[in-house]
């Protein structure tokens, strides 16, 4: 029924490369802190690097519970679904780690998605197990189109605003760990 796979070969890719949402599982250390699951979509927004090592970036949104939780222990786990097709769940666990506008290597990692406005980070994933399975439970769905909304909303502001929004809203988690601090000390800006 499942299978845990070397690493993420050229099939995986491509499967996992057409789907149009990924969702991301992370949990703080405190044992009292509550698990966090992420769904990412939009196209341009995620890559496999290679068989062991994939990326997303990470979008201004309402909450950083992601980014808090692998600053505390790094540990994630990226799912796929076939929302279509023959029926296929993949996992990759692993550890990741938060790549912000001050690291030298931001734009390095930033180049590989599209343009996409209100970028706070890119979260690189580190696979250490790569697993599938049937996925017969998963509805059939059709994918009617990508939502504009988050698009509008980020062109609707201007840099200081969304600064502002990062300040006032992505500082740290609901659990109180420190996520993207930073922008409230003034250290950096994107």
């Amino acid at each position: 029924m499942g299978t845990v796979h070397d690493g993420i070969d050229d099939g995986l890719r491509d499967w996992i490369e057409r789907q149009h949402v990924v969702f991301v599982a992370t949990a703080p250390s405190d044992p009292s802190g509550l698990v966090n699951l992420s769904p990412k979509g939009m196209v341009d927004t995620f890559t496999v690097v290679d068989r062991h090592r994939c990326a997303y970036l990470d979008l201004t949104g309402s909450g950083a519970e992601t980014v808090a939780h692998l600053r505390d222990n790094g540990r994630i786990t990226a799912m796929w679904c076939a929302f279509d097709g023959p029926p296929r769940i993949v996992r990759c666990h692993g550890t990741g780690r938060v790549v912000t506008p001050d690291d030298a290597e931001f734009e390095s990692w930033r180049e590989r998605f599209g343009p996409h406005r209100g970028a706070r980070a890119v979260v690189v994933i580190d696979v250490i197990r790569v697993a599938d399975s049937c996925g017969y439970a998963v509805p059939l769905m059709e994918f009617v189109g990508e939502r504009d909304r988050l698009v509008r909303w980020t062109e609707s502001r201007t840099d200081e605003e969304l600064e502002q929004y990062r300040r006032d809203r992505n500082a740290v988690s609901i659990d109180g760990l420190p996520a993207f601090d930073k922008w409230i000390l003034g250290e950096f800006k994107g």
